[in-house]
């Protein structure tokens, strides 16, 4: 009787256990998407806010990644880019977003920093202030990384834990396999077309998971 008990035991136990991780996984892969904040968004307009990779600078007329999106969307995407913005500058220009009455903001900002030396700690406290506030306007934000360095990435990491941190969207660094490819670079920091419809493939199946 008692090889019984332990055996019935150990049967509950493995049964429990086995349970838990199927729930856990359901809960991994199919709630993933309420653990973005204001996910889904009442608001009207997507949006780019960022720098020249915004901007688009290297591209041709429409060939820049905000103008291939919202080709392949069928969908107006508000551009607010501006080249040489640092996430400083863009804080003094988030009225600008928030006029759009957002329902998905793509957030790309930090390079500019990067090579402006500005102290890694108060590039991400901007960042951190910038999504905040986009995210008191009702609207989802997609956070979009870029490498802090050409030879060593001092932004490892930082733009992943600020999504956690604030339930972002997220899609690691955009410009990872283009930097020093001629194929895809029209200068040493700027995509030309084909780096953008990269950037544009990798941002995509991201945001449609956001508009759907």
């Amino acid at each position: 009787m008692h090889f019984l008990s332990m055996y019935y035991m150990k049967y509950l136990l493995f049964a429990a256990v086995g349970i838990l991780t199927i729930w856990g996984l359901f809960l991994l892969f199919f709630t993933a998407t309420d653990e973005v904040t204001n996910y889904p968004s009442g608001g009207t307009t997507i949006v780019a806010f960022g720098d020249s990779l915004v901007a688009g600078v290297g591209a041709t007329g429409g060939s820049d990644f905000v103008s291939l999106l919202s080709k392949q969307f069928g969908e107006p995407i508000v551009n607010l880019g501006v080249s040489g913005d640092t996430t400083a500058d863009a804080l003094l220009r988030l009225d600008q977003v928030i006029a759009q009455d957002p329902k998905v903001v793509m957030v790309l900002l930090g390079g500019n920093d990067y090579l402006q030396q500005v102290p890694k700690a108060e590039t991400f406290a901007n960042l951190n202030q910038i999504v905040t506030t986009i995210h008191e306007s009702g609207a989802v934000v997609m956070l979009l990384g870029v490498r802090g360095g050409l030879l060593r990435d001092e932004y490892q990491g930082d733009y992943q834990d600020l999504a956690e941190l604030l339930g972002t969207a997220y899609v690691p660094n955009v410009l990872d396999g283009l930097f020093g490819n001629p194929s895809f670079m029209s200068d040493a920091i700027h995509p030309n077309d084909a780096g953008y419809q990269v950037i544009a493939d990798k941002v995509e199946p991201v945001l449609l998971d956001l508009v759907q």
